[in-house]
């Protein structure tokens, strides 16, 4: 984890599913909440009112990425994350711990370890699945649901 933060902004860890939210099936309501949602989260980093981070998980998934233009879009918006995450033993070691405590999926706890590594403020999620797990886990990290943090941050 860092030793101190240098900033007053949140800084936001997003799970990857908040970069392709836009393209999910928008019938269901809660999709077309968590979608509105990502993209506030998104133009609040533009303008800099809070501040995202990117970890070499994010570049995985977004590699692995079939659809082209899903590729891109992911690309586009990691240049709003000005928290650059690469691999470590810390988070491989972390994301082992939480494996065991919670039987989260290895990529989710890789996205967590991470999260914790740069002691982020918050790690945002569209998983109802990972957010209970994670919540589990007793982070010192806000774990929520993008809309849920929009939520609370406007209030």
């Amino acid at each position: 984890m860092l030793q101190e933060k240098e900033y007053s902004m949140d800084l936001i860890y997003l799970d990857y599913n908040c970069f392709q939210r836009r393209f999910d099936d928008t019938s269901q309501i809660k999709i077309q909440l968590e979608a509105l949602a990502c993209e506030e989260i998104f133009l609040r980093a533009e303008i800099e009112q809070i501040q995202l981070a990117w970890s070499f998980m994010h570049e995985d998934e977004t590699l692995l990425c079939p659809f082209p233009n899903r590729m891109n879009v992911a690309f586009i918006l990691s240049t709003l994350c000005k928290i650059r995450i690469g691999p470590d033993d810390k988070i491989y070691e972390c994301a082992l711990e939480y494996q065991r405590k919670s039987r989260i999926t290895p990529k989710d706890a890789l996205h967590l370890a991470s999260a914790n590594f740069i002691g982020a403020d918050y790690f945002l999620s569209c998983d109802n699945r990972l957010l209970n797990q994670a919540k589990r886990l007793e982070l010192e990290i806000v774990i929520s649901n993008p809309v849920d943090y929009i939520r609370l941050e406007d209030i």
